[in-house]
Formats: C-alpha cells, sequence, structure tokens
C-alpha cells in the first residue's frame, strides 16, 4: 500500500523530493512579508494526458510546460472525486465529499453546499490575515436551494465562507442560470430583462434544444436540449438576463481577466486566489484566437484556451515582481470526458491523442483515470526547478498544508 506523501514535505515547504526542507524551511512565516500569496488553478475535465508536460505529443501546452520546467510535476496526483462538484468541496473543505450528503452533481439552482460556519480554505486564509478571492466555475451552489433572488442579492454566498471577492458562474457552462455573479449579484444586471430560473418546468414560449433545434448552433448528443442561450441549449430552464447573458466564446477572456484585476489590486499584501477555469468543460466555444488550431476540435482548442488562461496569470505574475512569493498550483477538478453531452465532434477529431493516458476510465469513473489529474507546483522559494514527484498527493490535504505554510491556524 502507498503512503501519501504530505504536500509540504514536498510540493510547498521544498518543492523537491531531492531536497526536502530542514525544520526552519517548514516553519509558519513570522511576518506579512514571509507569508507567499497562493493561486489555484483548477481547470475543468482535463485529463492528466491532455497536457504536453504530461507525455502528450498530440497538443502542445507550453504555458503549462514552462511553470512546471519552473517547479515540481506530480504525476501520481488524485482529486476526491472523479466530477467537479464533489472534487471542489473536497479541496475547499479538506473534507471527504462521501462523508457529507448534498455534495454530488449540483443544479445551477442549488443552494450553498458548503454551509456558513464551515471552515474553508478561504475562511482560514482570510482569518490569518490573506486577501481571498473565487473567480470562474463555482458549482457548489448559491443561496438557499431553488430560492434565490436573481434580481437582487444572492444570500448566502461566497462571502459567507470567507471569499472577500467572488465572480463566478454560477454553475457550469451547460447549466443555467447563463450570468456571472459578482459578489453575489448578477454582474451587468439588466433590469428590463429580470431573470427566472427552473430545473421543474419551461416557462411560457421560452424556446428549448428540444422542440427548436433549428435555434442551434451547437446541437446536443445527449441531454442539454432545454433553454436557449447563446444559440446553445442548456440544462435548466430559464428566461430572461439580457444584457448579463454570457457569450461562451468571451468566458475565458472574461473570467481570466478578473482574475488578473484581483491579483493586480492585491500585489501589496498576501492574498488567496482560486481560479476555476471554464475549460475544458462543455460547451466547448473557444475564442476565435482558439477555434481550429489543435487539430481536434472544440475540446482541443480549448486546451489550448485554458493553457492561454494559465500563461496570463503567470505573466502577471513576472509582470508585477511577484512570482518568486506566490505559489502557483496548476490542476483540474477530475479526469477527461470526450463526448459530454454536445455533438461537437471531440470524438471524431480525438486521433492518437489519450485523454487519459494509460490510465482505465476517466469523468465519473471509478477507475484510475477519474481522479489522477494534472498537479503542478511552482514556487521560487526553494523550488528545485523540473522536478518530478511520483509521491501520491490528494487534493484534499490542500486545505492543511497551504493553512499551515500561511502561517493560519488549522481548525
Amino acid at each position: 500500500m502507498m503512503k501519501r506523501t504530505p504536500l509540504l514535505s514536498l510540493g510547498i515547504a521544498g518543492l523537491g523530493a531531492a531536497a526536502l526542507p530542514t525544520s526552519a524551511q517548514a516553519q509558519a512565516p513570522r511576518t506579512e512579508q514571509d507569508r507567499p500569496n497562493v493561486i489555484v488553478i483548477l481547470a475543468d475535465d482535463l485529463g492528466f494526458g491532455d497536457i504536453s508536460c504530461n507525455g502528450s505529443r498530440t497538443i502542445a501546452t507550453p504555458n503549462i510546460d514552462r511553470i512546471a520546467a519552473e517547479g515540481i510535476r506530480f504525476t501520481n496526483a488524485h482529486t476526491t472525486s472523479s466530477t467537479s462538484t464533489p472534487a471542489r468541496f473536497g479541496l475547499l473543505t479538506g473534507i471527504y465529499p462521501w462523508r457529507v450528503p448534498g455534495t454530488g452533481i449540483a443544479p445551477g439552482d442549488a443552494g450553498m453546499i458548503i454551509r456558513p460556519g464551515t471552515p474553508t480554505l478561504a475562511s482560514t486564509l482570510r482569518d490569518a490575515g490573506y486577501t481571498t478571492g473565487a473567480v470562474g466555475k463555482w458549482h457548489l451552489g448559491l443561496g438557499e436551494s431553488g430560492r434565490q433572488d436573481w434580481n437582487g442579492h444572492i444570500t448566502p454566498g461566497l462571502e459567507e465562507i470567507g471569499f472577500d471577492y467572488s465572480f463566478i458562474m454560477a454553475a457550469t457552462g451547460d447549466r443555467v442560470p447563463c450570468v456571472y455573479i459578482e459578489n453575489q449579484r448578477v454582474y451587468n444586471y439588466d433590469p428590463e430583462a429580470p431573470i427566472s430560473v427552473s430545473y421543474k418546468e419551461n416557462f411560457p414560449g421560452e424556446p428549448t434544444g428540444r422542440d427548436n433545434p433549428e435555434l442551434l448552433r451547437l446541437h446536443p448528443s445527449h441531454g442539454h436540449d432545454m433553454s436557449i442561450v447563446n444559440g446553445i441549449s442548456r440544462i435548466g430552464y430559464m428566461k430572461g438576463g439580457g444584457k448579463a447573458l454570457w457569450k461562451d466564446e468571451e468566458i475565458a477572456d472574461v473570467i481570466t481577466g478578473k482574475a488578473v484585476e484581483f491579483i493586480e489590486k492585491n500585489r501589496e499584501r498576501p492574498f488567496f486566489l482560486y481560479f476555476g477555469t471554464n475549460d475544458i468543460h462543455v460547451p466547448r466555444v473557444p475564442h476565435k484566437r482558439f477555434a481550429g488550431r489543435s487539430g481536434m476540435g472544440a475540446r482541443g482548442d480549448a486546451i489550448l484556451s485554458f493553457d492561454w488562461s494559465v500563461g496570463r496569470i503567470a505573466r502577471v505574475l513576472d509582470s508585477l515582481g511577484i512570482a518568486d512569493r506566490t505559489i502557483l498550483i496548476v490542476t483540474s477538478d477530475n479526469g477527461p470526458v470526450v463526448d459530454d453531452g454536445y455533438r461537437d465532434r471531440a470524438v471524431e477529431l480525438l486521433g492518437d491523442h489519450r485523454p487519459w493516458h494509460i490510465y482505465r476510465g476517466g469523468k465519473y469513473s471509478a477507475f484510475e483515470a477519474g481522479t489522477r489529474v494534472p498537479f503542478i507546483v511552482r514556487w521560487d522559494d526553494g523550488a528545485r526547478a523540473g522536478t518530478v514527484s511520483g509521491a501520491l498527493i490528494s487534493q484534499i490535504d490542500l486545505f492543511a498544508t497551504l493553512a499551515r505554510r500561511c502561517g493560519a491556524r488549522i481548525p
């Protein structure tokens, strides 16, 4: 039986299996200047074999490869679950999701799954003096189930579990409501188009993918045939939104831009940023900068988009001169899925690419490719550049590991 290795000894405090930290290195920081910033970039459905530094020869991810070359790349790192909501719950709370009822895949109108009062990585670091932010995909519920006020202040929300700032997608790209939520209010709210959401029945007169396929630019392969937003049918029903509705091809630009704004605004003091990208989850509608570039269709193009997001975050850290005091983690919520509900030709254009690498299974699966994910850590303070570690790592350890290294009291 393999022994799980604490990240403090391999991934954070020393960043190198061949150079384990001394007791002095492992101590918590004594001053604010000693406290590193922390950024967790969490991809969506990115497989272990989807990045070139893990051996892929069918797609190039140069920005991710750069982070790996400057830090440590783990080859035996796992999420707590092979799908989104429970994996994110485990990462942020340090609690195995199977111990907590109601942590399965959340609908878009799910209530807050992490209840106020539950210690989180964000609340623990905030209590230690960090400024905390969450940007991008959330998928852990908001407010009370089915009773959210999408036209007003949504509570409870991320502030109640430790985030000073939030700019999120309420659920997933394929679930309504298709709007961003900034600090618990709909971003760019349009009072001329009040929002209604239902996961039970459609609103009178609203078209659906099932009844109005002629309105679609991307057709479902299974499910995903309810309300139509931006020419794409979703899971669930919504009405209204107007100017607040997102454009799928702009999601990566919008949320990466908000992540950069958070970093720039808080560069003078320690911060924690949880950045959940929409890529490479369905519906895959990459920006025109990436469309057609991978040769593998929309899924491959979305991988290029994710790599771009990683590169933009890395470049802003460099430009601000704070890369050497920022712990940067790049990982994924679960393993890969190719056809996840839309006819985007991901299966037909996969070719020799193996998102699951040499492992069986993938997203939703109990087999290894469902939980074995990319996991890269860069921190210039003590890092041994280009280290590759086969140590067994679990995302559930991030809470305690990062809290300890940042001088926070672990609840």
